[in-house]
């Protein structure tokens, strides 16, 4: 495809016309198996594991909306990250951001650790520590940026140009600014990876995860993982996430200007502390998110005081939905020490900073007026 301008190219990457019919929309193939043409061949299709029409065209346009050789979709992005680390071997080490997802951390620390890989976590906000834990036998920089829920940054193209140094890989989890608002190919990164289910589909209705890889060998690399192990992402959702994508743009300048609007008040309240966004001028890293990033974003956390005071507050909020996840086209808060982080222990959650009383929000693209007069009265609860 040519060299569209983004809004153009979030419409028309992977949604050419059916050619058999014209349909504009993608068409929803629900077939498991594909009629062979002879002994050994095919029409490009043979089994849904192994490829399908209409993931192929989510894999399409994933791959243009982030600069990538390759696109790969999976069930969720859970299963994306399980598919990212499953090229390591025993002996094999990973240096992870240290506030990463806890559903990450889960993977990494109770399933991945069992197959002899060995994780290490470091505050990749910092260069010289990420370089200082490269040891021999790296073989993967995971990074989460921002972090998941305390918006902590990482240097994508420093910390890249450390890593390949020692021919090591980096991967980046997108989820939080989606392709719109960040491109960490084009900053160094090797691999990109999404959770679907929150900006790229937009919509709350569907589960799914990605891989986008810069290389030839990521494309046979994750289409072997892909066949051989078998999370694939199912048609339909492959048609949410496409649909989801045609509006991805237009939906992420409304989330951004809700998300300014909504962090300058927060900042200014008096019952709230530590508010974590990036789009503040006190954010420590204010000036890398200006550099690294094309916007701040609508993801924020901040800290209430007491595991009492949020249940107080996420009991008064009416327009915003007390519920997990994040990147739909409603606003949501959640209380991270039992929801994105109840899996890690209390003493990593304490040494992460991850509070009793943090607060994380999900702004959607609602009037933002409503958003903060909802928010207020909700502290006006606490």
């Amino acid at each position: 495809m040519p060299q569209y301008k983004y809004d153009t190219l979030a419409v028309h990457a992977g949604q050419h016309p059916d050619p058999l019919t014209g349909a504009v929309n993608v068409p929803l193939y629900l077939s498991s198996t594909f009629e062979l043409t002879g002994v050994g061949t095919d029409r490009g299709w043979d089994y849904s594991r192994a490829g399908n029409p209409t993931r192929d065209r989510l894999e399409s346009a994933l791959a243009q909306l982030e600069g990538g050789q390759s696109g790969h979709a999976f069930t969720s992005g859970m299963a994306a990250i399980a598919a990212l680390v499953a090229q390591l071997r025993a002996g094999d080490h990973i240096i992870c951001s240290k506030d990463v997802y806890g559903g990450t951390a889960r993977l990494f620390n109770q399933v991945v650790r069992h197959y002899g890989i060995d994780i290490e976590y470091v505050n990749t906000d910092s260069v010289d520590a990420v370089a200082a834990a490269i040891r021999p036998n790296t073989r993967l920089v995971h990074l989460e940026t921002p972090s998941n829920p305390l918006m902590v940054l990482s240097d994508i193209t420093a910390i890249s140009k450390v890593a390949h140094a020692k021919g090591i890989e980096v991967s980046v989890d997108n989820t939080f600014m989606s392709p719109v608002l960040q491109s960490p190919l084009a900053l160094g990164a090797d691999i990109v990876m999404h959770s679907t289910t929150k900006y790229l589909n937009g919509h709350s209705d569907g589960i799914g995860g990605a891989l986008i890889g810069s290389t030839p060998e990521h494309k046979e690399r994750f289409c072997f993982i892909q066949k051989a192990a078998g999370g694939i992402m199912s048609p339909f959702e492959c048609y949410l996430v496409l649909r989801g994508i045609r509006t991805m743009p237009l939906r992420i300048r409304q989330h951004e200007e809700n998300g300014r609007a909504v962090a300058d008040f927060l900042s200014k309240h008096p019952k709230v502390s530590k508010l974590h966004y990036p789009g503040l001028q006190t954010h420590p890293q204010h000036e890398l998110a200006q550099r690294q990033q094309k916007g701040f974003g609508s993801m924020m956390s901040f800290d209430i005081g007491s595991r009492e005071n949020a249940a107080r507050f996420l009991a008064a909020i009416k327009i915003f939905l007390n519920a997990e996840s994040l990147g739909g086209v409603e606003s949501l808060a959640s209380h991270s020490a039992t929801t994105t982080h109840g899996s890690v222990s209390a003493e990593e959650r304490a040494e992460m900073g991850i509070t009793e009383g943090r607060i994380r929000l999900s702004i959607g693209i609602e009037d933002k007026e409503d958003l903060i007069a909802d928010l207020n009265q909700a502290l006006a609860a606490v």
